[in-house]
């Protein structure tokens, strides 16, 4: 019986083939689309849960609120975890993760830039599951000056994973013994180091500052339950511990720190939300925003639902050309039942081959994905195990519905009535695929309407003036390796033709190095007039060379002796001290730690006030910056012209070359540096505008198959309008006028939907732009543009028909 419902499919399916046609290919694609967007979701959703107690795994974050001053953190003080552990019986074990930077690695005569280099205690393998393939991991990380790899890492430098006891050095200085290699952290982690360097080698890990926070800290408790119970102890350990340092630098308790408005606080965050849920200073890496899992989610349903509403359209509309076979296989004995499962058996078979044919482009496509979504996607045995069953589930749920009508309904009618014609109103009437038109159209409008804010936006970011000029500037990374060299290394840089301007600091805006310090509006050290800003070393040459405007006053000059003493604030500074356009020669007293009196303050003067500039994502306001003349070798910035950049760059090497031979140089343009910080924005735009253009494919689509149907239905009423001497524009138009109608209530319905969702997103921005309504009206008449066009084919065709022919058929 079975496999006759199945060949009776087959032949249904093929005579009917540029309907089925449509339906497995719009199918298809609405399948594909959502099995991509799915994959990339539950990757998203799946950071950090290799490890075996993920739920139980917790990082302590301190929030300080200094006077108008709040910062969110990361990261915790320095003796935070061996403390908690000594207090907290529930808390199994703590540990501690501090990033290092750039770093030089030499073995032998291999010497490799690395940048995944972090100080970790030797507790890092009991609360993080990362299995060790040589070593022990009780002990790898006990001595000072001792290093675990990854597997990738050791075969880098070794050939082998045998590299326990071998040796490799830092920056041309440090030997460090590999004490253990690990299986390669999995790339779904918010920390993804191939160097884990012993903390024991680093002294600041063995300070007792309570009033730092240098440390991303973590805790393995013993059930998840005791979060809310270690969260609620927290004012009372900070009391405990940091309450006789602030009592002595600030010259008040915890108690009445909290009562003059300031505070200084921890809490928790689960170790699975820190990718999602998390962008606080000292991250570990960039995250991601749930945000975004949430958008993509939802354009997969869409895209799905839009797949389906087709797949159900074009079926109810063939149907009413299948009421006389019905009417046929009643009277030769067919029941109810036979035809129920006959039409659900074509349907379901559809829908099996569009999975099918689904299922393997995505597997084809997935690199190409995965490149497109800066991901590293693999189909595993274990992705299988989920994956096949949720796509039976479709077939079967798609089917099911798309099938539906046409196998309760039509088999529903009686025979004789059938063959007559007789037809009851509700079974002609087109309410139905009307509704279902609009859907597909509606959201196929706010996909256009988001897609054109997330390019405006994306476009906002990139034309904006940033407050300093990004373009053609070569940052060297690692000029500080070169140690006393370095000045050295900036004036023979300074002296070659196409060299406009260098400065010598790694405090950029598009290095993400943050420096925050204390500072204080006048002599009376009022804590309620401090200010808790970027504080960065600069050279008297940054400001030039980055090509930055000063709003107020000069810029640094090395030639006068009392700019040692000098500092120059950015306006957000100036707004937030209430200095307004009178900043110049004002003081400003920077706290040097200990107690809040002026014996422990170095006195500044302001000289000048530079332009606002953005060194954060544009998500966030632009934060108050002093900066100060000073030393720091941290990256060299070069301003070069823009003739014969290759040749100028092969100076600069063989400059660094001629003073550290071996040394490799490590380099970037600042406009790469600044573009990696939109990565993220800029991934999503692009996959929005593939999917959103795959939904109008998919909308097109069933709109194509329905003007066909709609055209085959009137064919004789096209004959004799023709015959009547109607022309060709108003048949068209007679056919297209009501589907452009339901075009233009999509509109109607989708516009301040989209309005109201993209407004939502844009509220993550601090500086965004607003939705115009030309956008509003763009995606509009692309609509109805697309919808017209798709429609017209058929109705052309349609109404170029010999009249003679449609009429001798009917």
């Amino acid at each position: 019986m079975i496999k006759n419902y199945i060949k009776t499919a087959f032949r249904s399916l093929y005579k009917n083939k540029g309907f089925t046609a449509i339906n497995i290919l719009g199918l298809a694609l609405g399948l594909l689309s959502c099995l991509l967007i799915v994959l990339y979701v539950v990757d998203e959703l799946s950071f950090d849960r290799y490890n075996t107690n993920h739920d139980r795994i917790f990082r302590v974050n301190e929030d300080l609120k200094l006077g108008d001053n709040k910062v969110d953190y990361a990261v915790a003080m320095p003796p935070l975890a061996k403390t908690m552990k000594v207090e907290y019986p529930y808390v199994v074990e703590a540990t501690r993760i501090k990033a290092a930077g750039t770093t030089h690695v030499k073995k032998g005569d291999l010497t490799v830039v690395e940048n995944r280099i972090a100080f970790a205690d030797a507790s890092i393998f009991s609360v993080f599951t990362l299995p060790m393939i040589s070593g022990d991991p009780k002990t790898a990380l006990k001595d000072p000056n001792t290093v675990v790899l990854t597997e990738t890492t050791a075969r880098k430098y070794f050939n082998t994973t045998d590299a326990v006891g071998k040796t490799i050095i830092f920056n041309d200085k440090e030997n460090f013994k590999v004490t253990g290699v690990i299986k390669d952290v999995p790339k779904q982690s918010h920390f993804n180091f191939d160097f884990f360097v012993s903390l024991e080698s680093f002294p600041d890990s063995r300070s007792n500052e309570w009033l730092r926070s240098d440390y991303n800290t973590y805790v393995l408790l013993k059930d998840k339950k005791y979060a809310k119970q270690l969260e609620a102890s927290f004012p009372a350990f900070l009391q405990k511990f940091s309450g006789a340092q602030m009592q002595s630098e600030l010259h008040m308790s915890y108690d009445q720190f909290e009562k003059s408005g300031s505070y200084f606080r921890m809490n928790l965050t689960p170790l699975d939300d820190i990718h999602l849920r998390s962008a606080r200073n000292g991250e570990l890496g960039p995250n991601s925003t749930v945000q975004y899992v949430y958008i993509f989610s939802a354009i997969a349903i869409f895209i799905l639902l839009i797949a389906c509403v087709n797949f159900m359209n074009l079926s109810t509309a063939r149907s009413a050309n299948r009421a006389r076979e019905v009417g046929v296989r009643k009277v030769l004995g067919s029941s109810r039942n036979n035809l129920i499962f006959q039409f659900l058996a074509e349907s379901l078979l559809v829908t099996l081959i569009a999975t099918v044919i689904a299922s393997f482009s995505a597997a084809a496509l997935l690199p190409l994905f995965n490149q497109l979504a800066g991901k590293e996607i693999v189909l595993t045995a274990q992705t299988v195990i989920w994956l096949v069953p949720s796509l039976l589930a479709i077939v079967l749920v798609v089917g099911a519905l798309a099938g539906s009508y046409p196998a309760f309904f039509l088999s529903a009618f009686q025979p004789i009535a059938v063959l007559k014609g007789k037809l009851s109103n509700g079974f002609k009437s087109s309410f139905l695929r009307s509704f279902l038109v609009v859907f597909q159209f509606s959201v196929s409008i706010l996909l256009i309407i988001g897609t054109l804010v997330i390019y405006n936006q994306l476009n906002f970011i990139q034309t904006k003036n940033l407050g300093y000029n990004r373009n053609q500037v070569l940052v060297v990374q690692n000029a500080f390796e070169l140690g006393n060299q370095a000045s050295i290394f900036k004036q023979e840089l300074a002296d070659l033709p196409g060299v406009k301007a260098t400065t010598m600091t790694g405090f950029l805006p598009t290095s993400g190095w943050k420096n925050t310090r204390i500072f204080f509006k006048d002599a009376s050290l009022n804590q309620k007039e401090s200010m808790f800003p970027q504080t960065w070393d600069v050279d008297a040459d940054w400001i030039p060379t980055l090509d930055m405007k000063m709003a107020q006053g000069r810029n640094f000059n090395k030639d006068i002796a009392t700019d040692s003493s000098a500092v120059i604030i950015n306006e957000a500074a100036a707004r937030f001290l209430g200095f307004n356009d009178n900043a110049v020669n004002k003081e400003l007293y920077q706290s040097l730690g200990g107690k809040t009196e002026l014996a422990n303050t170095k006195l500044y003067h302001v000289v000048g006030v530079v332009k606002d500039f953005h060194f954060n994502s544009l998500r966030e306001k632009i934060e108050p910056v002093v900066l100060k003349l000073g030393q720091n070798n941290g990256a060299l910035s070069i301003r070069l012209s823009a003739n014969n950049l290759p040749q100028l760059i092969s100076q600069i090497k063989a400059k660094w070359s001629s003073l550290s031979p071996g040394l490799q140089i490590n380099y970037s343009f600042m406009d790469q540096d600044f573009d990696t910080i939109y990565k993220s924005e800029q991934r999503v735009g692009e996959i929005f505008v593939i999917f959103t253009t795959l939904a109008i494919v998919i909308a097109c689509l069933g709109l194509f198959g329905l003007a066909a149907y709609a055209a085959e239905q009137r064919t004789k009423e096209i004959g004799i309008r023709k015959v009547l001497g109607a022309d060709v524009t108003s048949i068209v138009s007679m056919l297209s006028k009501d589907f452009v109608k339901l075009v233009v209530l999509a509109l109607v319905i989708a516009a301040p939907l989209a309005w109201y969702l993209m407004n939502k997103w844009l509220q993550d921005f601090a500086y965004r732009i607003h939705i115009q309504w030309w956008v509003i009206a763009a995606a509009g008449i692309g609509a109805l543009l697309i919808a017209i066009v798709t429609i017209s084919f058929q109705s052309i065709k349609a109404a170029l028909a010999n009249p003679v022919n449609s009429l001798k058929d009917q």
